[in-house]
């Protein structure tokens, strides 16, 4: 006999299939399986279509395809044994769903077994129906399963009541036929039908309105009863569960009630007494039992109000806190939420277990405790809640200190009773986990402390001192630079002393040895190293008798590789050297900042420019807008990743040449005076720097917006005529900057016949290539601009494999020759020439900008040199 003939028994198959060893050996089975069953199929096999159909639904559960099956599922339940039908509805439930049109051909065989005279076979139609029953069946067996509802058989009436569920989700409109029958349904005493009515009940009561009316009139007393009943019986070994008597009716039970109860003073008056009942004798102990008191806390806290019963629901709350089961303490800190918001008196009186929950060892119990804890904080428990938080904050997990921290900032910034309590705080947060604060945070604790003049002096005490615990904390770190750089000389003279104050002597030394220390730890990054330069500068004024060291510190980042440390040395040792007379004015304190500004910002009820003044105003990092003319230092203190770099009229940008995330300013409008602060370059080495006018202000034109974090636009084009870059990089110092300060501008000669005359530029200019730029125009073509590049080589070595690359805005247009070698001789002896074409769309309103890149060889090694070319004569 063929062992996969459609006689074949199921368990042989099954055991055939298990003892494949491969997939591969498993579909052969299964092909030649499913194979016999569609030839068994084709021959109209009476005998062997029930066990071919059982097979097949093996086979379904193993993931394979058995659509051929279904008409033999119809013809199985066509058939009049109960055997056959068995089979036939299962495979029915398996293999089909109510999206299938098939289905719409067995309706008239549920309908005659929905009236057969065996109960066995009115159960399988019953159970195939409530399982894939489509709207259009709903509707027409509905009056069919109401009739069922009453009959005599309670097995017959709970799958009545279990299909009635599905038809009135399927068909709302049915519901008002099944209110009666529902409402008998909980008289009854079979505990199976009771449960079904009491969930069918409470579905139509979600459905309907009026089934909801109808329940709450007819049947709240009598569901009361039943739930009396339920708590007061006797032990019944058919329902009992851990020694209590069907705690699923229980549970449905009270969760109609909860639907009765909301919003009807009167049906709620109506189950307090079993409420407050069941709460008080349900033990506890017992799994069973603490999902009955559940939802009993959960009806308590959503019926209408009774302050008692609600104390009496969070007290068990409560208790639950205290349970040894983690899944039982994670829902009673679920419901709590809920609850302080109705009763948060109540919820007080469990802060201390509350706490604990967040010092746990699950990490979900934690996050969800901490939660809560935020929503317990008023104006009256913020100082030792916080105590508590802070101190937990010591020893808990790195995992945890993220989230622990953001809620500790965020209670101590909204519920802070005093501006010393709330520096001091913030202080202790900083010093146990700053780098978990975020940058708004440790920004809004600088807006705070601008605005906190007689504190000034108490806080760059205190953050002096953290600094000498906790120095490897990069937020502290920014926040302590940034006070020393303002209120240095409060903390060496020990102005402002508070009484809770020790004494503590500083010198001018050792506030400088706090920055130089910072600046030169190898983990701080480049928004502190950038602050602490500022410092520097700030303190190179206030404290005279440091400032050649101050000059030596900020000397030895002028060949740094990050452009912005290098920039902002540069430009700050030309302040300390050439302008004396007006360093004092640039470094001036901060002004006071706007709270209230910045407070609605971090709320996002504000723009994130906001103008103080009726000219244009600069962005600063900290999350308020300030006039043009403010010092320089002030606009280049803060870093923010959150603060957009400034735009300009036309959006054009540069993206930075050197491989560095730091953003570029906008390019300016014109080559006249600017018409607004926003309009004009603030970085000294930024692309497109404007010429210098007599009424541009000094901050204007030495404010360095450059930041790490900023977005970067795209580059317009990358033009190159070669190969790969190099991959090393040289250290070559920076070409020379022209000092804007000395307020210098390249003049143009008397334009001849042929059109205006420009002077030639060195354009790059380092220890060992020099590059010189000559300008020509052709008449007629103002726009145009041709530039003739000559490459020479002062050191002693050959540079091979010599590459010249440039970028420039988007309204620019360059196109590069092939220079005139590839080879740049030693010692100047020779030179590379290459000619570029520029073609500015903006001429007269933008000026050129460019940034360069030269990559050579020297003795079969790569080099890397880069810079930009600030210094283009105006015109071009």
């Amino acid at each position: 006999m063929n062992p996969f003939s459609s006689g074949t028994r199921l368990r042989d198959m099954i055991r055939a299939i298990r003892a494949c060893k491969t997939a591969a050996e498993e579909r052969a089975v299964v092909r030649k399986e499913c194979a016999a069953i569609r030839a068994a199929v084709s021959e109209n096999d009476q005998d062997y279509r029930h066990r071919n159909l059982a097979k097949l639904m093996f086979i379904h559960m193993l993931g394979y395809p058995t659509h051929f099956g279904q008409m033999e599922c119809l013809k199985l339940i066509a058939s009049s044994g109960f055997p056959e039908k068995r089979i036939g509805y299962l495979g029915l439930m398996l293999l089909l769903d109510e999206r299938q049109e098939v289905l719409m051909l067995v309706t008239n065989s549920l309908k005659q077994d929905l009236n057969h005279s065996n109960q066995y076979i009115v159960g399988l139609a019953l159970c195939a129906l409530g399982n894939i029953c489509s709207a259009e069946m709903a509707r027409d067996l509905a009056p069919e399963v109401e009739r069922l509802l009453q009959f005599r058989d309670p097995n017959i009436r709970k799958k009545a009541a279990l299909c009635s569920i599905r038809i009135i989700k399927k068909v709302p409109d049915l519901a008002e036929n099944f209110i009666s029958p529902a409402a008998a349904l909980l008289k009854e005493k079979h505990h199976g039908v009771l449960i079904t009515g009491v969930q069918l009940c409470t579905d139509l009561c979600k459905i309907s309105t009026e089934a909801l009316e109808y329940f709450r009139k007819r049947c709240t007393e009598s569901l009361v009863k039943v739930l009396r009943d339920a708590v007061n019986s006797p032990y019944a070994p058919e329902y009992d569960i851990a020694g209590i008597t069907d705690p699923f009716l229980h549970i449905r039970l009270l969760k109609l009630l909860r639907v009765l109860g909301q919003g009807d003073a009167d049906a709620s008056d109506c189950m307090n007494d079993i409420l407050a009942q069941v709460a008080t004798k349900t033990e506890s102990n017992k799994n069973a039992g603490n999902a009955i008191l559940y939802e009993c806390v959960e009806t308590i806290m959503s019926i209408e109000e009774n302050s008692g019963l609600r104390v009496l629901a969070i007290n068990i709350l409560g208790r639950f806190l205290s349970n040894r089961d983690n899944n039982i303490r994670y829902v009673a800190l679920n419901m709590l939420m809920k609850a302080v918001l109705v009763d948060a008196q109540a919820v007080q009186r469990h802060r201390a277990t509350i706490l604990e929950c967040v010092k746990d060892s699950d990490a979900s119990i934690k996050k969800r405790a901490l939660e809560l804890v935020f929503l317990l904080v008023n104006d009256s428990n913020v100082k030792p809640l916080t105590k508590e938080l802070i101190d937990y904050l010591e020893v808990s997990d790195q995992e945890f200190k993220g989230d622990l921290t953001a809620k500790i900032c965020s209670i101590v910034e909204k519920f802070s009773p005093e501006k010393v309590w709330y520096i001091d705080q913030m202080l202790k947060v900083l010093t146990e986990a700053g780098n978990f604060v975020k940058d708004e945070v440790w920004h809004g604790l600088i807006v705070v402390i601008s605005n906190a003049s007689d504190l000034h002096g108490y806080t760059v005490r205190s953050l002096y001192r953290a600094f000498q615990i906790s120095s490897e904390q990069e937020i502290l770190v920014r926040v302590v630079v940034w006070c020393i750089g303002e209120y240095g000389e409060m903390l060496v003279n020990g102005i402002g002393m508070l009484d809770k104050e020790d004494p503590i002597t500083v010198t001018e030394s050792d506030a400088v040895d706090v920055v130089e220390i910072a600046i030169k730890r190898h983990t701080s990054d480049i928004t502190t190293r950038a602050m602490c330069l500022v410092a520097l500068l700030k303190l190179s004024s206030r404290f005279p008798s440091c400032s050649a060291r101050i000059k030596e510190i900020i000397n030895q980042h002028k060949g740094n590789l990050v452009l912005e440390l290098q920039q902002r040395s540069i430009e700050f040792n030309s302040i300390i050297e050439k302008h004396q007379n007006i360093r004092s004015s640039l470094v001036e304190r901060m002004p006071v900042l706007d709270e209230a500004t910045y407070s609605g910002r971090r709320a996002g009820s504000l723009p994130t420019t906001v103008s103080t003044s009726k000219g244009a105003s600069l962005n600063l990092p900290n999350g308020v807008a300030k006039p043009a003319a403010a010092p320089l230092v002030d606009l280049l203190d803060l870093s923010s990743d959150d603060t957009p770099a400034p735009s300009s009229s036309g959006g054009d940008f540069l993206q930075d040449l050197l491989g560095v995330d730091l953003a570029l300013p906008s390019l300016s409008g014109t080559s006249q005076a600017p018409s607004s602060g926003a309009d004009m370059l603030l970085d000294l080495l930024s692309i497109g720097t404007p010429p210098v006018q007599n009424n541009v202000s000094t901050a204007d034109i030495l404010s360095s917006g450059t930041d790490t974090k900023k977005p970067v636009v795209p580059l317009e084009r990358l033009s190159s005529l070669s190969s790969p870059l190099p991959t090393q990089v040289s250290s070559a110092g920076a070409s020379p900057v022209m000092d804007l300060l000395d307020g210098l501008t390249p003049n143009l000669s008397t334009p001849g016949d042929n059109g205006p005359v420009y002077p030639s530029t060195v354009a790059f200019q380092s220890s060992s290539l020099k590059i010189m730029f000559n300008f020509s125009k052709q008449p007629g073509n103002p726009q145009t601009t041709s530039i003739q590049a000559t490459f020479t080589n002062m050191s002693s070595n050959a540079y091979t494999d010599f590459i010249f690359q440039a970028a420039v805005p988007k309204f620019v247009q360059l196109h590069l020759d092939p220079a005139s070698s590839n080879t740049l001789p030693a010692s100047g002896s020779g030179s590379v020439t290459q000619s570029l074409h520029v073609t500015n769309s903006q001429h007269g309103q933008k000026p050129l900008a460019m940034r360069i890149r030269i990559a050579y060889k020297v003795n079969g090694q790569d080099v890397l040199e880069q810079g930009q070319v600030n210094n283009f004569p105006a015109g071009l």
